[in-house]
């Protein structure tokens, strides 16, 4: 397989960076300043990927994969590492781990679950001292409502878990009434309401888990629902030559209540 267009992408980036002829925008980026964009472009190509267009999948994979080369060019402009080094310790990864295909002279069959649990010994050796915590550190990396559903698997695992979700519904209903009392104008204090809020939605991750439902999932079809109607009420506005600036929020709720009629 021929690279030509792989290579050219290469220079482009590489291009975007010079230091004389480059975009200032890209000069000011470093490693913690992309990370919002390359959660961004892997959400979007989430989306693409969910709605099977095709088109776009390219073109947000490409996104995906200009977060890669932006990280691995600023890295070799510091000697941290380059994109050969990152593509050569992902190449030596894949065969490690998949003696199956790499290492079997024999070709001896074997089954995704076996490949899965072979993998994980493969890691573990790699790393060296195996984690002795029931529950592994690196669980709490990912977007915090599919950790917190995540946790909840693991308890689970461990006989530490609710027996049902009428339980944790009980445990959300807590947590709400401690999120109420901190609320008070008396007592107000934006540490303990933060940390409220945090077990309130903690626990209603669990419930969520409970009813086999996916917490993330069920906010972002709220999200996609919010927005439907925000965008039917925006439509109508529009229509009548009216701005959001020059509306009350009663008046707006009368549009938002139309918005939800509609449906």
């Amino acid at each position: 397989m021929i690279l030509n267009e792989f290579t050219n992408l290469v220079q482009v980036v590489k291009a975007l960076r010079d230091p004389e002829k480059g975009c200032p925008w890209d000069l000011e980026q470093n490693h913690q300043s992309l990370l919002k964009y390359l959660l961004e472009e892997s959400y979007e190509f989430k989306e693409a990927v969910e709605k099977g267009d095709s088109p776009s999948m390219k073109e947000e994979l490409g996104d995906v994969l200009l977060q890669v080369l932006l990280h691995s060019q600023i890295a070799s402009e510091s000697g941290e590492f380059d994109l050969e080094s990152v593509s050569k310790t992902l190449a030596d990864k894949l065969i490690r781990r998949h003696p199956h295909v790499f290492d079997n002279p024999n070709n001896q069959k074997v089954t995704s679950k076996e490949v899965n649990e072979n993998w994980h010994k493969i890691k573990e050796q790699e790393k060296g001292q195996k984690s002795t915590r029931a529950i592994k550190e690196k669980i709490i990396y990912g977007p915090a409502l599919k950790v917190a559903e995540n946790i909840g698997h693991k308890t689970k695992a461990l006989n530490f878990d609710w027996e049902n979700a009428g339980q944790v519904a009980w445990k959300v209903e807590e947590e709400w009434q401690e999120l109420k009392e901190e609320l008070m104008p008396s007592k107000v204090n934006l540490d303990r309401i933060g940390e409220e809020l945090g077990d309130f939605l903690f626990s209603a991750a669990q419930l969520s888990r409970h009813l086999n439902l996916d917490p993330e999932e069920l906010l972002k079809k709220a999200n996609q629902k919010f927005l439907k109607r925000f965008y039917a009420m925006e439509d109508q506005l529009v229509q009548e030559g009216k701005d959001f600036k020059d509306m009350t929020q009663e008046q707006l709720d009368k549009y938002w209540t139309h918005a939800k009629a509609q449906e």
